[in-house]
């Protein structure tokens, strides 16, 4: 089916022509259809000839039963209101949508023991068809299926017209790190120039729920104005008080603040509560940066603490694991027996370990493993073996800008995986030219290290996508000065006392 479509009936004298509309429009967690509803009265408003047809598909019993008898009462048909879950089935496949509106469950699993039976079956079963299915882009975690909802709805929308708003809380703005499956939905949406715009509304506005909650319009039909752009509106603070809270709700739209904001996004322009950026703006490639490994070796008192709070040697002895191996009594599995006996098989090795070290406790410093090594060796070769020796000393070492720069066999310079440190870098800028201006200036000697420089035996995704709306509207507020707060202390304090004076009667 085609969402707009123009059928042409001539009146048998030819002399009148009329022209009708078709419009298509869904709801994929429609409840009992009140969304679809006004969509229906506002298009039906606008366009009165117009043949609006709603789709809807609804998992709750009570409410498609509520929502099925409203689209009666509309002239709707009642096979494109469904009850099934849209994250196991698209039950309207190869209809395409003109407008999509929507608002998905918060926060809601689609995997796990909290999900709904077969969800997650049905979800991995979608994601394998990759772009052929509904979530190509990336599947978010699996205790919010909102980013799922905003794949599906793009997936359904008119490839030519589609044009979709959809209420999401602030979570899938800006979850997930770099190589999560909500960091490359947003990359995707952003890279094919799928968000038109995102508009935070005011907090207390529903009746279930007092948090932040973002429109995000998505649209396949852009204006030339617009291609290439997301525009960030801040609605937060247009709304109008209740006279009476009606649960979480506190605030409402009255038509000037619904006028506000609807010229705001239509105007497409800069202003206090409207900002325009290029979709760029928001992907990002993320850096690895280290330093050369530059490292110095002692046999102090101080180094040997350092070593076993690194841990070095708790595969020999850990006298925490071991007390609680020991408090299990007769409760103790085979497999921690065996543990626990390991650890006391171990125990001579740790203590003439120990022994060999604090025998040979000196000021002396090395600065590099060649000059090190023998050292190390020399004391520990007759209580442990080699592996043990070469982690004893690394655990012993610790950087030092005075030591060698140690390299490998081929003689490339090898660098201190402890100094390693995460730069997120926009996607359009040079990473030399981040570097010079961000890291260099405070450490001279730093490597930014790009995926095909890390050792890793499979390509690790560096490029991703988040929204920190909020940070784009942030007003810098002066704190109060500690004088101002210095008298109100006084004061506070002054009165407290007064009335405890009185409580007691001067005593």
């Amino acid at each position: 089916m085609h969402p707009v479509r123009v059928h042409r009936y001539h009146s048998t004298d030819l002399k009148k022509l009329h022209c009708i509309i078709l419009v298509t429009a869904t709801d994929q967690a429609c409840g009992t259809g009140g969304m679809l509803s006004t969509a229906y009265s506002y298009l039906k408003h606008y366009n009165p000839s117009a043949d609006v047809r709603l789709f809807g598909q609804e998992m709750m019993g009570q409410s498609y039963a509520v929502g099925l008898a409203e689209m009666l009462i509309k002239g709707q048909n009642a096979e494109n209101f469904r009850h099934a879950d849209t994250l196991k089935e698209d039950c309207f496949e190869g209809t395409k949508m003109r407008f999509l509106i929507e608002n998905p469950p918060f926060g809601t699993p689609w995997s796990g023991k909290d999900a709904k039976t077969g969800q997650e079956d049905a979800v991995n079963a979608e994601y394998a068809k990759r772009f052929h299915g509904r979530w190509g882009a990336g599947l978010p975690s699996g205790g919010d299926s909102q980013l799922l909802f905003l794949q599906s709805a793009v997936a359904k929308l008119d490839d030519q017209q589609g044009r979709a708003a959809i209420i999401e809380n602030g979570s899938p703005l800006f979850t997930g790190g770099t190589a999560s499956g909500e960091s490359q939905v947003r990359r995707w949406l952003l890279e094919n120039d799928l968000i038109e715009a995102i508009i935070q509304m005011p907090t207390e506005l529903f009746y279930n729920t007092g948090i932040s909650t973002y429109v995000w319009i998505l649209s396949k039909n852009k204006r030339k104005e617009r291609i290439g752009k997301i525009q960030l509106i801040d609605a937060s603070g247009i709304c109008h008080k209740l006279c009476k809270p009606l649960g979480n709700k506190k605030n409402e739209f009255s038509p000037e603040d619904r006028k506000k904001i609807t010229e705001l996004y239509a105007d497409f322009t800069e202003n206090e509560y409207s900002k325009i950026y290029d979709n760029t703006e928001f992907i990002y490639k993320e850096y690895a940066v280290m330093q050369p490994l530059q490292r110095s070796y002692s046999i102090t008192e101080d180094s040997i603490q350092a070593m076993l709070r690194q841990g070095t040697l708790k595969n020999l002895w850990d006298e925490i694991k071991v007390a609680q191996l020991e408090e299990l009594g007769t409760a103790i599995t085979g497999k921690e027996q065996k543990a626990l006996d390991n650890f006391y098989k171990n125990k001579p090795v740790y203590d003439a370990i120990l022994d060999a070290l604090q025998s040979s406790v000196s000021n002396q410093k090395w600065f590099s493993p060649d000059e090190f090594m023998p050292v190390i060796t020399k004391i520990l070769s007759n209580v442990a073996d080699n592996k043990i020796i070469q982690k004893i000393a690394d655990g012993l070492s610790v950087m030092d800008k005075e030591a060698v720069i140690q390299k490998d066999k081929k003689g490339n310079i090898l660098f201190d995986k402890s100094t390693k440190d995460t730069e997120i870098v926009k996607v359009e800028e040079d990473i030399d030219t981040y570097m010079q201006r961000e890291v260099l200036p405070h450490i001279p000697d730093a490597v930014a290290f790009w995926e095909e420089n890390l050792e890793t035996k499979n390509p690790v995704i560096r490029t991703g996508a988040e929204i920190p709306f909020t940070r784009y509207f942030y007003k810098y507020q002066q704190p109060t000065p500690s004088k101002e707060l210095e008298i109100k202390f006084n004061e506070i304090d002054k009165a407290v006392s007064e009335r405890v004076t009185k409580l007691f009667g001067g005593r």
